[in-house]
């Protein structure tokens, strides 16, 4: 049975499936400080979500010597993985998944976290058997360079009108526009709604029960 409208749905993880926003912005903010950096703003460490790590970092803490940036990372990372465990999927996530995994969508990730951090969290929510591709930023391009979205097209032989990018940020709606495809947004994570009504999103779910509902319905 093939889905009505969407071959391929692509979701980001932070923020979007991933209740992780506030850990990641207070992880950068904490890392700054760590190194004798005034802390940023916690807005500008927000909006630098879904990017990869360096860049999120360059745009968060911009200025610092190119030499530094690894130090910062560092501490980001020792931050961050001390608190993971403290956050969880959006409610209504699994069931969200589960509910277009039975009408046949294949389902991806595409997310700014790297391979090891991905695969982690992943095994750690019993949901690496739930998607059928995934792409990080460490082995293709950040967003919103559409390179993860192009190859995971590709590797499913998905059409760009038939694929699907869910997300929480700016960088995922033009990750999407990049490579010729539709976007969902929600607004439940690191970036304003107000912010994508340029980008065009089919959608801006305001719950994940909300976004639900809407693919049920939509995709």
């Amino acid at each position: 049975m093939r889905p009505q409208r969407f071959d391929l749905i692509a979701f980001d993880w932070d923020g979007t499936l991933f209740d992780s926003t506030a850990l990641i912005a207070r992880c950068i903010q904490r890392a700054a400080v760590d190194i004798g950096l005034p802390e940023p703003e916690f807005e500008r460490a927000k909006y630098v979500i879904g990017l990869g790590l360096r860049d999120a970092l360059e745009h968060a803490v911009p200025g610092l010597p190119a030499e530094r940036y690894p130090e910062l990372g560092l501490r980001y990372r020792h931050h961050y993985l001390a608190s993971e465990h403290e956050v969880s999927l959006f409610d209504g996530s699994i069931e969200m998944l589960q509910a277009l995994k039975a009408r046949h969508h294949w389902l991806a990730v595409a997310t700014g976290k790297n391979r090891v951090g991905l695969d982690r969290v992943l095994a750690h929510a019993e949901l690496t058997q739930m998607f059928d591709g995934t792409r990080t930023a460490d082995e293709t391009r950040s967003k919103p360079h559409p390179q993860m979205l192009l190859e995971l097209m590709r590797e499913f032989g998905a059409e760009p009108e038939r694929t699907l990018m869910v997300g929480d940020t700016t960088h995922d709606l033009q990750l999407a526009a990049n490579a010729g495809v539709p976007s969902v947004a929600v607004s439940f994570g690191a970036h304003d709604h107000e912010s994508f009504a340029e980008h065009q999103p089919l959608f801006i779910a305001h719950s994940t029960r909300e976004l639900h509902d809407w693919l049920v319905q939509h995709a």
